[in-house]
């Protein structure tokens, strides 16, 4: 099992190291542990590839804004400030304001709880600081 494993990473490198310059991070969020996958098992993350774009990406009737505020408040839920940090940039990349993500964290917390409440705010409080929100 691992000399197979071993022979098919020695054939995927030569693919993947084409594929490095080529492509950006598996991860839109800059998660470093998807790019150490990558490295270790590509045929992994290429084949979780096409669920991550169904799941994240444009839907038919959610755009990836509000994908990402249900994705936020599920990490809120969480507590994993991490994660809440990084689709919180990714909606404010999709056109997400200020206070729609207070308002999808302020609904997150009712199901939720005071830590859901504090893992999102914190989160959006540290964006804020950072200056991730044009001013007006």
């Amino acid at each position: 099992m691992a000399e197979r494993r071993r022979s098919a990473t020695k054939a995927a490198a030569p693919a993947k190291a084409a594929k490095k310059s080529a492509t950006p991070s598996p991860s839109p969020y800059g998660y470093p542990y998807w790019d150490w996958v990558a490295r270790e098992d590509p045929a992994y993350v290429q084949a979780r590839q096409p669920l991550s774009d169904l799941s994240i990406g444009e839907g038919k009737e959610l755009s990836i804004k509000h994908r990402e505020m249900v994705i936020i408040g599920i990490l809120a839920f969480r507590c994993r400030q991490e994660g809440v940090v990084a689709h919180m940039r990714r909606a404010i990349a999709h056109g997400a304001s200020k206070r729609e993500l207070l308002e999808a964290i302020q609904s997150a917390a009712v199901p939720g709880g005071g830590p859901t409440f504090s893992t999102g705010i914190r989160a959006l409080m540290q964006l804020d600081s950072e200056g991730a929100f044009k001013k007006d």
